[in-house]
C-alpha cells in the first residue's frame, strides 16, 4: 500500500480508503456486523488505514458498525473521518441540521456510535453556502477541536465545482476537501483542485468509480433495484454513462488491466488528490480496490516520506 500526507493535517493516509455509505443500507444490501468486520479486516490486512463515514449513513448505523469493529480490533491504526449536517429518517430521506447546537449534539452521537473519544477528520457534509457561511458554526467546531474531540476539520462539498466553500477553507479552519471526482466527472479540475493545491488542502475523491459505473460490471441497459440508490438516477443519463464507460474500456484501459483498479489509479494521478474512498460490499472488492495502488507511479506531491 502507498501512503500520502493529507494536506496540512499531516495525517498519513493510505491512497485507497474505505467508503462506508453502503453499511447504511442504501446500496441494495443490508450488512451484518460480521460482514462489516470481514471488509474492515481485509482492509487492515492490505494496509488501508482510512475509513470515511457519516452520521446519516443510516441513523449512525454505519458509524455503529465501524465503532463495534474498532472497539474489538483497536482504534489507533485507523484514520477515521465522518461528517455532519444531515439527519437520517428512512432510506433516501434526510433533513438538514447545520446549526451550531445541532452539530455539537451530532458530534457527541457520532463519538458514541464510533466508540471513540475523537475523530480524525470531521467534515461539513454537502450543505449550501448560506449555512456554510455561519461564523457561529465554525466557532462551535473550533471549540470541539480545542477540546480534543476533533483532530481536523474538513469540507465535503456538494457541488463538484463549489469554489466558494473550497476557497474559504483556510478562513474557517478546514484542512481537507472531499469531492466527487472520477473519469466521468472531471469538474474539480477546473477551479477546485487548483484552490486545494494553493491552500495545501488534502483531497479525498469520493465516488471514484462513478457509483459503480466504472467498475466494469455493468453494461448499457443495466437496471438497478428499488433499494439501490442508483435506481434514483436519471435513466437516460445512466445509459449515456454506461455507453461512455464502454468507450473508455475500449480506448483507454490497457488490455489485461482490471477496469475498477485502473479507474481508481486514474484519480490518484492528479497532483491534488490524496486518496480515493470507494465503497466496497465484500472483502473481494476491498482487494480489487487496494490493487489500484500498484498502478500508481511514485513522485506525487503528497507521497509520504518516512
Amino acid at each position: 500500500m502507498k501512503y500520502r500526507r493529507l494536506g496540512s493535517t499531516g495525517l498519513k493516509v493510505s491512497v485507497i480508503g474505505v467508503g462506508t455509505w453502503q453499511f447504511g443500507g442504501e446500496w441494495g444490501q443490508q450488512f451484518t456486523q460480521d460482514e462489516a468486520d470481514a471488509i474492515l479486516d481485509r482492509a487492515a490486512e492490505l494496509g488501508l488505514n482510512l475509513i470515511d463515514t457519516a452520521e446519516c449513513y443510516g441513523d449512525h448505523l454505519s458509524e455503529s458498525m465501524i465503532g463495534s469493529y474498532l472497539a474489538r480490533r483497536g482504534r489507533h491504526n485507523w484514520v477515521v473521518a465522518t461528517k455532519f449536517g444531515h439527519q437520517f429518517h428512512e432510506r433516501f430521506t434526510r433533513t438538514d441540521r447545520f446549526s451550531a447546537e445541532d452539530v455539537v449534539s451530532q458530534l457527541d452521537a457520532s463519538l458514541k456510535a464510533l466508540q471513540t473519544d475523537y475523530v480524525d477528520l470531521y467534515q461539513f457534509h454537502s450543505g449550501p453556502d448560506e449555512v456554510f457561511d455561519n461564523d457561529a458554526l465554525w466557532t462551535a467546531l473550533d471549540k470541539q477541536v480545542q477540546a480534543g474531540k476533533i483532530r481536523h476539520l474538513g469540507t465535503s462539498i456538494g457541488s463538484n465545482a463549489n469554489i466558494h466553500q473550497t476557497d474559504a477553507s483556510q478562513k474557517v479552519g478546514s484542512e481537507a476537501i472531499q469531492v466527487v471526482y472520477n473519469r466521468l466527472d472531471r469538474a474539480p479540475e477546473e477551479q477546485v483542485f487548483p484552490s486545494c493545491i494553493r491552500q495545501d488542502l488534502g483531497v479525498l475523491a469520493r465516488v471514484p468509480l462513478a457509483s459503480g459505473y466504472l467498475s466494469g460490471k455493468y453494461k448499457p441497459g443495466a437496471v438497478f433495484g428499488e433499494t439501490d440508490v442508483r435506481h434514483r438516477h436519471d435513466p437516460e443519463s445512466t445509459q449515456q454513462k454506461l455507453q461512455e464507460v464502454e468507450r473508455i474500456r475500449r480506448d483507454e484501459v490497457p488490455e489485461g488491466t482490471d477496469m475498477a483498479s485502473w479507474a481508481l489509479a486514474w484519480c490518484l494521478k492528479h497532483p491534488a488528490v490524496t486518496a480515493v474512498i470507494p465503497g466496497c460490499k465484500s472483502p473481494e472488492q476491498v482487494f480489487s480496490n487496494a490493487y489500484a495502488a500498484e498502478l500508481v507511479e511514485p513522485g506525487h506531491p503528497q507521497d509520504w516520506k518516512d
